[in-house]
């Protein structure tokens, strides 16, 4: 604590009491934010000022980061607009030259650049630096003497003297503030890191990971992008607070952002709506904005985006290093759900080859044999109804025989052998789905799907599809289940779609159940301008469920 007694003009006087309440109370709290309000409400008691702020300097010491101030109402301060940026003016000045300053007419100095619009007059003015270790932490500012007059020295020693305390108990409030935060950003790792090795769904996983991201670098929208099959960076997760339409948009390999991350480095952008670089798609009501690579081992696994709002904070170094490291969690975690799933489509593939070879060898050799059987006593017999019966029969194994070659043909597919054609594409889901289930479901196609429905909201259908399906096979019990895609909706708003629609006959969807996959369905439908829903199934007394997902071409 200051020793008060070095300033004469306060040691002496009848204010010492005051002061050192003044001195305590700024102390008492650890919240950087209400340390901050209470050392302006405390200096602007103590000064008997109408007006009291406190200017931040920023970390690069350009101008100010924070403006915090007391006694501009809420109405007044919406028509002034924008706060201080302390580039110019009596501001800007006393960050440049950190000293005490008094003045009785403050738009009389020649360094002032007057007050803008709506700004209430202030007569008298007393602005005090607040040094944290030494270092300029920014300037605290009194303006208007209650009952008229200006400052005096009584006043300004007594600020100074504040403001001493006052760089004490912002240090201590930043040593915690970094610790709360350090903290969050641990949490939020631990969070990434559970989600994409429980095993659940990858985008629900990479949903975990931009909600985080967005949430924990007080950002306005947070992305993950995964490299595009045909190059550049697709976006895959979108946590953004206003909706967004950026999921499935790929940026090209060409775009100059996308080689500097894909190579490793780390961009940051001032103001993302106004960068050349910046796709107008993603940068639109943006400021300042991270885009930190998703790497482990030298391998680059994607990018994160972190955006705020035109208008807001940069992002401190502490916060760029904080979201450095989470990238680089975010990217080790990825990298080992990779390896799991890896694992894990090894083993579904080992057993779908297993099942194709028991069924080539086993059930084809033993329907082939008791065909031959059956033939051989339809030749035998001599009643007419008991050939054409028996023939019957042999007919019925052959076309089992060609529908069990083809599942077999099914499943020695590889992903890679995947056709273009949505209705193809839709029918191989519906064929994978019948392994696990131990039934196809059937399908109903109706208007042009093929020609009519482009790539991304393909792709997206398709993802629906399969999260569908395997909702269905985990939790419904399902023995039915009906597939329609249909090309000739007209949306809401006037626009031809495609709905896909998804029955069943199972236990339909509990009440307090999870709705994960629900609502990544739903996520998907409004980041095309569509939508999804669910409803009464196709069992008795409409059991089962429905799951409806449309969007737009």
């Amino acid at each position: 604590m200051p020793d008060v007694s070095s300033f004469g003009g306060v040691a002496d006087s009848d204010d010492v009491p005051r002061l050192l309440e003044a001195m305590r109370s700024v102390g008492s709290g650890l919240e950087l934010r209400s340390t901050l309000e209470r050392i302006c409400g405390t200096a602007a008691e103590l000064a008997d000022a109408r007006y009291a702020a406190i200017g931040v300097a920023a970390e690069d010491g350009n101008g100010l980061a924070e403006f915090v101030y007391q006694g501009v109402d809420g109405e007044t301060a919406r028509l002034i607009g924008r706060l201080p940026n302390g580039h110019e003016g009596l501001l800007g000045e006393l960050l440049r030259e950190p000293e005490p300053v008094r003045l009785a007419e403050p738009t009389e100095d020649p360094r002032s650049c007057g007050f803008p619009e709506h700004h209430p007059r202030m007569r008298g003015f007393l602005g005090v630096p607040i040094r944290v270790q030494g270092e300029i932490f920014g300037n605290l500012y009194l303006a208007e003497k209650r009952g008229g007059g200006s400052f005096d020295d009584h006043d300004l020693d007594m600020v100074r003297v504040l403001a001493g305390e006052a760089g004490i108990a912002i240090g201590n409030a930043r040593l915690y503030e970094a610790a709360k935060q350090r903290e969050r950003w641990i949490d939020g790792s631990v969070a990434v890191t559970t989600a994409l090795l429980s095993g659940g769904d990858a985008d629900e996983a990479l949903q975990v990971v931009a909600e985080q991201a967005r949430r924990l670098s007080d950002s306005a929208a947070g992305l993950v992008l995964l490299p595009a099959a045909g190059g550049g960076l697709e976006i895959v997760a979108v946590a953004s607070e206003r909706p967004s339409k950026a999921l499935g948009l790929v940026v090209p390999a060409e775009n100059e952002v996308v080689g500097e991350l894909l190579a490793g480095e780390a961009v940051f952008v001032e103001h993302a709506a106004t960068d050349p670089r910046m796709l107008g798609d993603l940068s639109g009501g943006y400021g300042p904005t991270m885009l930190l690579p998703l790497q482990s081992g030298g391998r680059v696994m994607g990018t994160l985006v972190m955006a705020r709002s035109e208008g807001s904070r940069p992002f401190s170094e502490t916060e760029s290093n904080l979201a450095t490291r989470f990238a680089s969690q975010a990217a080790l975690a990825l990298m080992m759900a990779e390896m799991q799933r890896d694992r894990e489509r090894l083993a579904v593939y080992e057993d779908r080859d297993r099942i194709a070879r028991d069924l080539h060898d086993l059930v084809i050799q033993r329907l082939f044999t008791t065909g031959m059987m059956l033939e051989s006593a339809q030749r035998r017999s001599a009643v007419p109804e008991v050939r054409q019966g028996v023939g019957k029969a042999v007919d019925e194994l052959d076309v089992t025989i060609q529908e069990i070659r083809t599942a077999i043909f099914a499943l020695q597919q590889e992903p890679a052998d995947v056709p273009t054609g949505l209705r193809t594409r839709v029918l191989r889901e519906i064929n994978m789905a019948a392994v696990p289930l131990g039934f196809r479901p059937s399908h109903h196609f109706v208007g042009p799907v093929d020609m009519a429905v482009g790539e991304l909201t393909a792709k997206n259908l398709i993802a629906a599809l399969r999260e569908a399906l395997s909702n269905a096979f985990r939790h419904a019990g399902a023995s039915r289940i009906d597939v329609t895609v249909d090309a000739t909706v007209r949306l809401p708003d006037g626009r031809l779609g495609v709905r896909l629609t998804v029955t069943d006959d199972g236990v339909g969807i509990p009440e307090g159940g999870r709705r994960s996959g629900l609502k990544n369905l739903a996520r998907r439908a409004e980041s095309l301008g569509g939508d999804s829903w669910y409803g009464p199934g196709s069992g008795e007394n409409g059991g089962g469920a429905s799951v409806v997902w449309e969007a737009p071409y």
